[in-house]
């Protein structure tokens, strides 16, 4: 799994990737909306079993590197989730404080629908957003999700869904 856009590469993950996308996943502002950060001792777990998995799962996230400095900035891509009894396609991004401002979500996200639609075939993207989190909503809506609803998550927390159909691509 390769990706490059005009500033960032999406790739698979490596071994190298391990610590800094943990400190990422732990950075309580980074995941201040995405349930706060993640047990490091866990994490390490997950992504060490993601590294190993054979064969790759078309569904989920892949570190983002800045192409300039070669650091890994970030991490992105599309999971499937469950949402209102219903299998949905979540694009996610997720950037360290370090990058906020520079219009690498949006590149990124873009990126990703580009790859949901045209390489895995799907039909319909979705994100979810957290109410407060009007960063995440205008990446959204420029990468072209509208906000078709709100829901309310297992945990009991409102979102909104934002969502785009293959057929709304340009």
């Amino acid at each position: 799994m390769k990706i490059e856009t005009d500033r960032l590469i999406i790739r698979s993950m490596q071994a190298a990737d391990l610590e800094p996308l943990t400190a990422l996943w732990a950075d309580p502002e980074v995941t201040f909306f995405m349930g706060g950060p993640r047990n490091q001792e866990e994490l390490i777990s997950t992504l060490k079993e993601d590294l190993i998995a054979v064969p790759q799962p078309d569904f989920d996230l892949w570190p983002v590197l800045e192409k300039a400095s070669g650091k890994i900035v970030g991490d992105c891509g599309i999971i499937d989730k469950e949402v209102d009894g219903k299998t949905e396609y979540e694009v996610v991004y997720v950037f360290a404080r370090s990058c906020w401002g520079k219009g690498y979500a949006t590149e990124a996200a873009v990126a990703m629908k580009s790859c949901a639609f045209r390489q895995l075939g799907l039909k319909r993207i979705i994100a979810l957003i957290d109410p407060d989190n009007t960063k995440s909503e205008r990446v959204a809506e420029k990468t072209g999700l509208r906000h078709e609803k709100d829901t309310i998550r297992p945990d009991g927390k409102k979102m909104k869904v934002y969502a785009l159909d293959a057929g709304g691509v340009q």
